[in-house]
């Protein structure tokens, strides 16, 4: 018999960390399958158990169909597939692998950039308690400023007079 190709290295609380809340359910049966499955295999033993001939020798004295027996048995093999895979997933991951890492750290940029705009968004007043100053000083970007730049009601730029489609716009930046 074949050798067990077993791995009791599964860290099944990295991967519970990982599994979204509305697949949590099935993660469980997972688990509960895969524990199921390898309880199974390992109650059987790892290797065929050995028979004993010559009580069945004794058995069928003059017949010589134990021999015929012991004799195909021993001929017979389970053909095992060789493993031809593991070298070649190896080496993939050794080549990718540091594109992983690589994407990761900039997943963690990513992550890092969101976290603090995040905390400086979480550290505004709230948006019943904010003035037009208190937003003309946090955003004068996007704010109205009739001083410095008037503008007629309704205050979009489509209706602003000067206004120029951003499709126009492309199309002068591209003839220049």
């Amino acid at each position: 018999m074949a050798k067990r190709f077993t791995k009791p290295s599964i860290n099944w609380l990295e991967i519970e960390k990982r599994c979204p809340p509305n697949q949590i359910n099935n993660y469980k049966a997972f688990r509960a399958k895969s524990a199921v499955y390898l309880q199974r295999v390992e109650a059987n033993p790892s290797v065929m158990p050995t028979i004993d001939w010559e009580a069945y020798k004794k058995l069928l004295p003059e017949s010589d169909i134990v021999e015929k027996f012991k004799s195909e048995l021993e001929k017979f093999k389970v053909p095992y597939p060789s493993d031809d895979v593991t070298k070649q997933i190896d080496e993939q991951w050794k080549t990718i692998e540091k594109d992983i890492e690589k994407f990761c750290a900039g997943q963690n940029k990513h992550i890092d950039a969101a976290t603090v705009e995040l905390t400086r968004i979480r550290s505004l007043p709230k948006f019943e308690d904010m003035t037009m100053e208190m937003f003309f000083h946090l955003y004068p970007e996007q704010a109205l400023d009739p001083v410095n730049k008037p503008t007629y009601w309704p205050h979009y730029p489509e209706d602003q007079p000067g206004y120029v489609a951003p499709e126009e716009k492309a199309k002068k930046a591209t003839k220049k």
